[in-house]
């Protein structure tokens, strides 16, 4: 495995192997299963495996969030060569942005502008659209492989990739959970040991939306027992149960939300495909957790 800082060394280095694919994994370090799951997906099926660890600081609207972000490159770099990554490029910010870079790669529309969108502010995927539209110019990819997690993140990436044309097959792997069903994210690293307790309130919260949801759309199914669900807005009922749910777990939760796995507009009707979306604060961390559920 080589480390190359600049773009210059990246595209060097991959000159000689475009023979076979390759495999970009994008990530802001702090490397957990998570992230390995993804870089097993890409060395799986690609000939040449490129991990970039870059802390973007444009897709930060806290700054304590930026400052409190852990770096551990050292970490990252072992777990990365025990994944079998040929290349990590790993550059500085003065890389990324040089002085006098004044760009913006910006998507507009609903799957941009709701639920992170709204809560992060218009910056926070403008930062993500441009540093991933770098990064897949950097490396020119086969495949770019994301986390479900991330559902809204991949849903303004595909749009761009397709709005511009960059040649790369998307591939998003399922979530990666702890044995207790919480998400696997850097971020949890921060929760003391009641708050990760608190935590799994999320998952579970979702899994009994999944099941309420599941009810409902059976032709004979048993209600599934939360106030309002039979009614004219089932989701707005659930939307209400969960939030309750979460408050009673001691977890502020930002928003608890249906919508269209694609276009991420709202959803009304209990048939339709829908993304369940859940952020939420346990203490000081900032958590985010999602279950996409088939139609009827």
């Amino acid at each position: 495995m080589i480390v190359v800082r600049t773009v210059s060394d990246l595209r060097a280095a991959l000159r000689p192997l475009r023979t076979g694919t390759v495999g970009l994994v994008p990530t802001m370090g702090a490397l957990h299963e998570g992230h390995a799951t993804l870089l097993r997906a890409a060395r799986a099926a690609d000939a040449t495996v490129v991990m970039s660890l870059f802390v973007n600081p444009t897709q930060f609207d806290e700054q304590s969030d930026l400052a409190a972000y852990p770096r551990t490159e050292p970490g990252d770099l072992a777990l990365a060569e025990a994944a079998g990554v040929d290349i990590v490029f790993a550059p500085d910010a003065a890389e990324m942005y040089p002085r006098g870079f004044v760009t913006t790669v910006s998507v507009s529309g609903i799957v941009a502008e709701t639920l992170e969108g709204a809560e992060r502010g218009r910056s926070h995927f403008d930062g993500v659209a441009t540093v991933v539209t770098k990064l897949l110019l950097a490396a020119l990819p086969d495949h770019a492989y994301f986390g479900a997690k991330d559902a809204q993140q991949v849903a303004v990436i595909r749009r761009l990739v397709a709005d511009l044309g960059i040649p790369v097959e998307l591939v998003v792997c399922p979530t990666s959970r702890d044995a207790d069903g919480l998400a696997r994210s850097s971020r949890n690293t921060r929760l003391s040991p009641d708050e990760r307790a608190r935590a799994v309130a999320i998952p579970a919260t979702l899994e009994a939306i999944r099941l309420a949801v599941q009810r409902l759309r059976a032709p004979d199914g048993e209600p599934p027992g939360i106030p309002g669900v039979l009614g004219d807005d089932p989701f707005g009922a659930l939307e209400s149960w969960a939030v309750a749910g979460l408050e009673t777990a001691g977890i502020h939760p930002e928003y608890v939300a249906f919508v269209d796995p694609v276009t991420f507009a709202a959803v009304h009707d209990v048939t339709q495909p829908v993304l369940v979306a859940i952020a939420a604060r346990v203490g000081a961390t900032r958590l985010i957790d999602n279950i996409v559920l088939g139609g009827a």
